[in-house]
């Protein structure tokens, strides 16, 4: 591997607050009540740190709902979460779709969020929640096709079965994304200790 190589490879894994948004998918009540509660409850807690964290350090946060009339609202947890960023003025925003993907239907293309040539003008994202094997990887899958890079966060999805978690995990890593965790995503994105920021998440992941 040439040093431009080893050079590349660093600033792909590396989370830039400034590049990436937050991208919270189907997290709600009916198919969190399908969720083994073993899981799932640490999965909520999960993605609420990750809004939380997107929350002081101002990345825009995007959130879709599957059929909500079938399968329900956001659950309040994570609702009151990206309620108090937006409150704290972070960009959510939010759509319903029926389609798996989360980002390409036709509410998704007319969020008011910055673009490049048609498609979003975020280069990282950092997706969470339900399912992976289904609306995760299908999400991840298409912006990977853009050419954006994607870290999944493995602590913060879930699927009915653990053996198609691991399936859709598996199938994020085919389609070229990274499988990351909440504090890989935190520490990362922080960079350093010290600051206001670090002083408040560093407290919220105990």
């Amino acid at each position: 591997m040439t040093t431009f190589d080893r050079e590349a490879a660093g600033r792909r894994l590396r989370l830039t607050p400034s590049q990436a948004a937050l991208l919270v998918v189907d997290v709600q009540e009916r198919l969190v009540a399908a969720m083994p509660p073993e899981v799932i409850n640490g999965v909520i807690k999960n993605v609420r740190r990750l809004v939380h964290l997107a929350e002081q350090l101002k990345i825009p946060v995007l959130a879709s709902e599957q059929y909500p009339k079938g399968l329900g609202a956001t659950v309040p947890g994570v609702q009151e979460a990206l309620e108090r960023a937006g409150k704290c003025g972070v960009p959510v925003h939010r759509w319903e779709k029926i389609e798996f993907s989360a980002v390409v239907n036709e509410a998704f293309t007319k969020l008011d969020i910055p673009r490049i040539g048609g498609r979003p003008a975020y280069e990282q994202w950092i997706v969470c929640g339900l399912e992976a094997h289904v609306c995760i990887y299908q999400t991840v899958r298409d912006i990977t096709g853009w050419g954006a890079t994607v870290h999944v966060v493995g602590d913060a999805t879930a699927s009915r079965k653990k053996s198609n978690w691991r399936t859709g995990l598996e199938l994020v890593r085919d389609a070229g994304a990274l499988v990351t965790s909440t504090e890989t995503c935190v520490f990362d994105l922080l960079g350093k200790a010290g600051t206001p920021a670090f002083k408040t998440l560093s407290q919220a992941i105990k």
